[in-house]
């Protein structure tokens, strides 16, 4: 560790209490996707005093540069997530949105906060050969899937996910590289650089036709039946999935019907399609779109199959020397784990639309900890502040600092070694392709006499 690298630690350490009140303030104020205008606007305020500084992108999303914007410049992105999960019911819940950080946003968001406070140090910032770019974006919980659509239908969005949104629109191009964070409450900390799986989003209405459930129910269409066969034809289809691909179909019924004693005429589900690569996913796709018809037909229900993009599948950097080393250096009495095969595999079955970013620029992932409980549980909790928000910052402050010094060498070095799998125009014909929309009729037979 340099000179500077123990300046950084310094400074970062000289602002705990502020980059700890940061953190705890937006943990106790959790917001939706596409609805987090009091974090954004909590953000943009600590970015004050940078070159520039950019918001409304993605309806929410806020970047901002550290130094002016010249021509040629490599541009380092440190990235990290203004959205929270609808878990009404944890003790830190935000009363006035039911949404909860029980996914640990809010430590990415404060990791930037902190690392600021670091290099924006004019000493600091003289030694950086390029400019580094402060990103917090919107929208990572594919949730809240009836707003989305909403949005999208208004014309308002493009994409459900919030990075695949900023790729739609344009607001990455002049990203070189870019570092990405998120909470393992496993782990003190270690390289997030596995794969991941990618995914579709389905929406599902069966129609049926209304009957008194106990006196008339010859004269009815069961809906709730027409998803029942649907799912079981869904359940025989597992078999037929490769154990490589690690497809994951799973879901939730969103509306039952009405009542017990009514034949119910509308039933809502939201499923989503899981794959590690995207012709496997494409293929559980399909098969899902026909089970569900053939629950429509076996009961002559009507059905509505609504197809949304989802994220695609992470690519690994291959490799992560150069965050190794930041990490080793930041971690001091914490532990730093390279990667733990047993505990933490290299490759997830979970999805993050940094998959659709890796798939464009190169990406540098970490994890800290710092929590307690699970992921996305309402067990999850803020336990050791230290590592969650101060720790983070110093990994993200350090990494910008390595991939810069020197003429930004290392980061020239993986935007050398780094071949993108798509062009941005390539990106939305693949994710508009995977957008559809398909009807069945209701096939309602005249009850007899």
């Amino acid at each position: 560790m340099d000179r500077l690298e123990k300046k950084i630690l310094q400074i970062i350490d000289e602002h705990r209490e502020e980059i700890i009140a940061f953190g705890r303030d937006i943990w106790t104020h959790a917001e939706m996707g596409y609805k987090e205008f009091r974090t954004a606007g909590k953000f943009a305020e600590k970015m004050k005093g940078n070159a520039e500084t950019v918001e409304g992108l993605a309806i929410t999303g806020v970047k901002s540069y550290l130094k002016p914007k010249t021509e040629g410049d490599v541009n380092v992105c440190l990235m990290g997530e203004l959205d929270a999960l609808p878990i009404s019911n944890h003790r830190d819940t935000n009363p006035e949105t039911g949404a909860s950080h029980c996914c640990g946003h809010n430590a990415q968001i404060t990791g930037l906060v902190g690392a600021k406070y670091a290099l924006e140090d004019e000493e600091i910032k003289a030694a950086l050969g390029g400019n580094v770019i402060f990103f917090a974006v919107p929208a990572e919980e594919f949730v809240d899937i009836e707003f989305k659509n909403d949005l999208i239908r208004q014309g308002k969005i493009g994409y459900g996910g919030g990075k695949c949104e900023l790729i739609r629109i344009g607001a990455l191009e002049d990203i070189d590289v870019t570092v990405g964070h998120h909470t393992d409450p496993g782990a003190d900390a270690r390289i997030g650089n596995g794969a991941s799986n990618g995914f579709v989003n389905k929406t599902v209405c069966f129609t049926g036709k209304a009957s008194h459930a106990a006196g008339a129910p010859d004269r009815g269409v069961d809906a709730l039946a027409a998803r029942d066969v649907a799912v079981t034809a869904l359940n025989a289809q597992r078999e037929t999935f490769r154990d490589r691909d690690a497809v994951r179909v799973h879901g939730y019924v969103s509306r039952g019907g009405e009542a017990m004693n009514v034949i119910a005429d509308t039933v809502t589900m939201e499923y989503s399609v899981r794959a590690n690569n995207i012709p496997a996913y494409k293929d559980a796709s399909e098969k899902f779109d026909r089970s569900m018809r053939a629950g429509a037909i076996a009961l002559g229900a009507g059905c509505e199959i609504v197809t949304l993009p989802g994220y695609l599948p992470t690519i690994p950097l291959e490799n992560v020397d150069v965050m190794a080393e930041a990490i080793s250096d930041v971690m001091g009495e914490y532990n730093y784990t390279n990667v733990d095969l047993e505990r933490h595999p290299a490759a997830s079955t979970g999805s993050t639309d940094y998959g659709d970013l890796s798939s464009l620029i190169p990406l540098f992932q970490f994890k800290t900890g710092g929590y307690t409980g699970e992921l996305h549980n309402v067990n999850m909790d803020p336990v050791d502040e230290e590592l969650a928000y101060i720790v983070t910052a110093k990994i993200f402050a350090v990494m910008a600092y390595k991939l810069l010094k020197n003429n930004a060498e290392e980061a020239r070095k993986t935007m050398a070694s780094f071949t993108p799998l798509f062009t941005r125009q390539e990106y939305c014909e693949l994710m508009d392709s995977l957008s559809k929309t398909e009807v069945i009729e209701p096939n309602f037979i005249k009850p007899l006499d």
